[in-house]
């Protein structure tokens, strides 16, 4: 792997990382140009379709890609966010290839990171005994571990890269020039509407202050919660105000594992159900409960912790924590609830609200997405409903073997293919990214349950008004 370039490139290279995408744009857009010509020469073929998604394309997409990789940094990231949010307007060549994207790089040498710590914190370093060898490091920050000499507690230092916030704006407009030269980006009020919402999501990402209000709220709602009915309890790590600042966030470190790790798999079957309870309990109490939604489904942004008696999940990250407006909750619960009881003229309803469809939209199009809508609350649905197939001896829905995001990801294609299927508005793409991330994690540990029964009284709760 590349070592990251320095600080003094994150500076001042801005021009020269901005011609090189600009570069890559132009030979992509000239690609694209000439693949929608031959796409228009081919018999019987549906050349809107070809253009977007054809070997060829996908070479080029690949090789942008590719130029995003070897700029890192805040190239990356805004490549990484366009992955997660820009399948709804960027042909799907692109998107899939966005998300080979890795945000994992080499770590700044402790020498240049040793500097930003001291202007931030300043005496206060002199309290913490640092590791010089990052914990983790990837396209905007790099964590390392740390002990408080007075007391010995270990603690994390999420250090934010030095020069960030002087070059994010410049590459992100960067990469929304190439994409307009590539052709790949629809002029429209609509899309300006997005790329302003992404711009401020990523602004998000680096805002600690922002991060370190919103992981104390979280805490508090984590704090005066019990674990779900047969779940698992939460845990969010505790704030260390005394050593953070602008650029630093300072956490209790906590000794956990990846879901994906070996250690998780060999889990007992009832305990790996808890924890899928506890994941799909919480994305319903955030949703319903508190209004406040960490939207980012990577793995990493959770750990489990093994006790004795129960397993903990831990919470971490919220730099992508979404404060749900009330009529936009209103919309989704009424959605999510007509999706389970399989009621289209209700769901129809929701889903012109949160703008996913319009007045206008044919009768193919609401088919299609309520269809969608359906598929994708399955493992939602009464037990008498659910597919037999995906089914253990005992009757409980087998979320790693059901393959539900596959299956419903065909019918999800179907849907934004139809040409007044409406873009939807950021905060829905992100809860809909984020419930698919949930499910993810479940079927990763191959978890066996049935969720009506967990989710039916939050449904209950929301429309006696949160009583």
């Amino acid at each position: 792997m590349s070592k990251r370039k320095p600080t003094s490139s994150i500076r001042s290279g801005g021009m020269g990382r901005g011609l090189a995408m600009s570069l890559a744009g132009l030979r992509a857009g000239g690609a694209f140009a000439l693949d929608g010509a031959l796409a228009r020469l081919r018999p019987g073929s549906d050349a809107q379709a070809e253009a977007g998604d054809s070997e060829f394309l996908r070479r080029e997409a690949r090789r942008f890609v590719a130029e995003l990789g070897r700029l890192k940094g805040t190239y990356v990231k805004i490549g990484q966010m366009f992955a997660l949010l820009g399948e709804h307007f960027l042909p799907r060549a692109l998107t899939d290839a966005l998300q080979e994207l890795n945000a994992a790089t080499e770590p700044l040498p402790w020498a240049e990171i040793e500097p930003a710590l001291r202007a931030s914190l300043g005496v206060r370093l002199d309290e913490l005994e640092v590791e010089h060898e990052a914990l983790a490091a990837a396209s905007l920050a790099q964590v390392h571990r740390a002990t408080v000499r007075a007391s010995g507690e270990r603690i994390c230092l999420k250090v934010q890269y030095p020069g960030l916030r002087d070059v994010i704006d410049s590459d992100f407009d960067t990469v929304v020039r190439m994409l307009l030269l590539a052709r790949w980006l629809p002029a429209g009020r609509q899309l300006d509407d997005w790329l302003e919402a992404m711009r401020q999501h990523l602004h998000h990402e680096i805002d600690y202050q922002r991060e370190a209000r919103l992981g104390d709220l979280m805490a508090g709602h984590v704090n005066a919660t019990g674990a779900a009915p047969g779940g698992c309890p939460y845990h969010v790590p505790r704030r260390h105000a005394r050593y953070c600042a602008s650029d630093v966030l300072a956490l209790e470190y906590i000794d956990g594992h990846l879901v994906t790790d070996a250690a998780v798999s060999r889990l007992s079957q009832s305990r790996r159900n808890a924890l899928g309870r506890g994941m799909l309990d919480l994305f319903f109490r955030e949703l319903y409960s508190w209004g406040l939604l960490q939207t980012d489904p990577n793995f990493g942004n959770y750990l489990i912790r093994r006790e004795a008696r129960s397993d903990q999940l831990v919470l971490l990250d919220f730099g992508s924590t979404l404060e749900c407006e009330a009529h936009f909750l209103q919309h989704l619960g009424g959605a999510i609830a007509a999706g389970l009881e399989q009621d289209r003229e209700a769901l129809l309803e929701s889903l012109i609200g949160l703008g996913c469809l319009n007045e206008a939209s044919s009768a193919y199009a609401r088919d299609t997405f309520i269809d969608f809508c359906f598929a994708l609350l399955e493992p939602l649905r009464p037990p008498a409903q659910l597919p037999a197939e995906y089914l253990n001896a005992e009757g409980d829905y087998c979320w790693g073997r059901s393959q539900l995001l596959r299956r419903a990801g065909k019918r999800a294609a179907s849907s934004a293919a139809s040409l007044d299927f409406a873009t939807p508005s950021r905060d829905f793409a992100l809860i809909a990214r984020k419930l698919t991330g949930v499910f993810t994690f479940i079927a990763v540990l191959d978890a066996q349950f049935n969720g009506h029964a967990l989710v039916a009284p939050h449904i209950a709760r929301w429309r006696r008004g949160g009583a």
